[in-house]
């Protein structure tokens, strides 16, 4: 049996076109017939505070259904979810709105579960939730929540109330504001059965240790956390984290940016690109920096968002699942969207001035890694030349020492590129594209995959220079001193982890049955429950040694830190040190096959924490481990 994993990896080689047209591999609508740069791209809007009293800025973040023209205007509408002022539920949108923070201001976020509708009903699930996986699990009531329940026989779609619990990614901050995935909540709907389990199991101890740090309960339907910001300025993001369905939750629209700026180690107003968008802005400004959140989704011919709904996707294995096999019968290993969104808007335009911007580019996709390219022919002949380079001058964690020159930008999922992207001296009426040339499929970093079709997945947006308008202030890219880079010292313990796959003991050649973190030595698999294996005190540095057996590379995220990337080493050949991009401080690198990729931290806060691959159907099928900061 040749599998879908095997496809992907076959990508366009031998004249196969990988367009959601395929029958039974995407969704209706066929992203070749979608019209490319008819959009304007939506530039996500700040987010209102309730209160900036008593030292700090109070956000009531709800999350909610509603429709959004994300396909070209004349195609019907998508239904999804997404952050937003729950005071206000004709604001919402995805990516959420974008909140602003400041160095050393604290941010307290009270995060409502709002999937409920007019009645005050709860709303099932918008995609195709597998209760056979190790998940929140509601239904299970208090004893069976968190688990991996049993079936006699194959089980159905999800049908019940959803949980959510919020993740500020790349924040460092106590563990009960850390959106631990099982903190949990259901919405607090009207009709909860009585045999449903309201939270996680983890949501009680959270909340009373919040409640009595801060002084404030946690209500039924929402959770409370607070962020100290107690870190340098960094392009952070928040997503929804619950056990099992961040895949489902995620790709259904709970993301958005969270912008840190200022102290000692930012950079004066007007060395930088900006403005950025502010508080109260009306009308379209003219943004010089601009988040950028790159996503692929699939549709159905009703505009909905198209996720597969059986394993038979993947590799064509249609059951027996259960009994009669060890395959879970919804979850899919991977999953790769056939049209691109930035900002929720697919394939967007965006005018720009022959001047410099900044852009904060997120890789917000599931499983897909994005090569970035900025060319003059979307369709030309892969590897296309760059047209004009990106500057990075930071990465997740903040600024990187110096600026560096690429022309092409390899950003996995959870990564965060902030880039500068001189138009200067560019004639008005250039068209300019952004491309991705990252592959369709599975990504293993040997250069052997085959880019994505140039057609649809391979081109992401376009820019037209119009007229210069005013004066460019901010700094050439080549000419700016960064701030000053502080190194992590030494480590006082290394940690050897490893990266697995369990493969079907049923199915000769099926893909993987799950994915898995362990130990090193002797690959032992540890599963989410099996008791912590990592485990810092307070205080320490360490060194962690990625070791990943599988066929593909991981972007692998720490909660909690930011650290440094040592480097890298083959299990058979020599060792090199980070790419010139990745020389700051980051929370997610990518750790390629057959090999070891070596990372450095400093593990202040104690609690109780995650780490995880960031291909989010990999995290939500046992590639995810809880560890502890300090004492038990």
């Amino acid at each position: 049996m040749i599998t879908r994993r095997q496809f992907l990896q076959a990508g366009t080689a031998g004249g196969v076109l990988l367009v959601s047209g395929r029958a039974g591999w995407g969704g209706g609508v066929d992203p070749a017939a979608v019209p490319k740069y008819v959009t304007p791209l939506a530039v996500p809007p700040v987010m209102p505070p309730v209160s900036t009293a008593n030292g700090l800025d109070h956000y009531v973040i709800g999350v909610r259904r509603f429709r959004q023209q994300i396909l070209p205007p004349g195609s019907p509408a998508t239904t999804v979810w997404g952050y937003g002022p729950q005071r206000h539920p004709r604001g919402f949108q995805t990516p959420g709105h974008t909140i602003e923070a400041r160095v050393g201001r604290p941010v307290r976020v009270t995060w409502v579960n709002a999937l409920m509708d007019g009645d005050g009903d709860y709303l099932p699930h918008l995609l195709p939730v597998d209760p056979t996986l190790h998940w929140a699990n509601p239904p299970g009531g208090v004893f069976g929540r968190d688990s991996r329940p049993r079936f006699a026989s194959t089980p159905g779609r999800y049908r019940g109330p959803v949980p959510i619990v919020t993740h500020l990614h790349g924040g460092r901050n106590d563990q009960d504001s850390d959106g631990y995935p099982e903190a949990w909540y259901l919405p607090a709907a009207r009709n909860l059965g009585e045999g449903y389990a309201r939270v996680g199991s983890q949501y009680a101890p959270f909340g009373a240790s919040f409640a009595a740090r801060e002084g404030i309960s946690w209500e039924p339907g929402s959770a409370v956390f607070q962020y100290t910001n107690d870190q340098p300025p960094s392009t952070l993001w928040y997503h929804d984290h619950t056990l099992g369905l961040t895949r489902l939750n995620v790709y259904a629209g709970l993301a958005a940016f969270y912008l840190l700026r200022g102290g000692s180690a930012d950079l004066p107003p007007g060395v930088l690109p900006g403005p950025a968008p502010a508080l109260g802005d009306s009308g379209r400004p003219s943004y010089h920096e601009i988040p950028l959140a790159i996503q692929d989704r699939s549709f159905a011919a009703d505009g909905s968002l198209f996720y597969p709904g059986s394993r038979t996707y993947f590799d064509g294995f249609a059951g027996p699942y259960i009994p009669g096999s060890d395959m879970s019968p919804i979850w899919n290993p991977e999953f790769f969207g056939d049209t691109m969104v930035v900002n929720g808007r697919t394939w967007p335009v965006l005018a720009v001035r022959p001047r410099r911007f900044r852009f904060r580019i997120l890789n917000g996709c599931n499983t897909r890694v994005l090569i970035l390219k900025i060319v003059t022919n979307p369709r030309a002949t892969r590897p296309a030349a760059s047209a004009v380079p990106f500057w990075q001058i930071g990465s997740d964690g903040g600024f990187l020492p110096a600026p560096v020159e690429l022309a092409a930008l390899l950003v996995a999922p959870a990564e965060r590129m902030d880039v500068i992207v001189d138009f200067t001296g560019i004639p008005a009426g250039t068209e300019l594209f952004l491309i991705n040339e990252g592959p369709d499929g599975p990504f293993q970093g040997d250069g052997k995959s085959p880019p994505a079709n140039p057609e649809t997945t391979g081109q992401v947006m376009k820019f037209t220079v119009g007229s210069l308008v005013g004066r460019d202030i901010s700094v050439p890219p080549a000419q700016l001193t960064l701030p000053s880079f502080v190194p992590l010292g030494r480590a006082s313990t290394t940690r050897k982890v490893g990266l697995l796959e369990h493969t079907s003991s049923a199915i000769p050649g099926a893909g993987p049955a799950a994915t898995l973190l362990g130990t090193v030595p002797g690959r032992k698999p540890l599963m989410w429950s099996d008791p912590i294996t990592e485990n810092p005190p307070v205080g320490a540095t360490e060194t962690w040694e990625i070791h990943n057996f599988t066929v593909d590379a991981h972007p692998i995220h720490i909660h909690e830190v930011q650290f440094q990337l040592v480097g890298r080493q083959p299990f058979k050949g020599a060792a090199r040190g980070p790419e010139r991009g990745e020389s700051g401080y980051k929370d997610t690198v990518i750790a390629y096959p057959g090999g070891i990729t070596t990372i450095k931290a400093r593990f202040e806060h104690p609690g109780l924490f995650v780490w995880h691959c960031h291909i989010l159907e990999h995290e939500d099928n046992e590639m995810m481990r809880p560890y502890r900061i300090g004492p038990a």
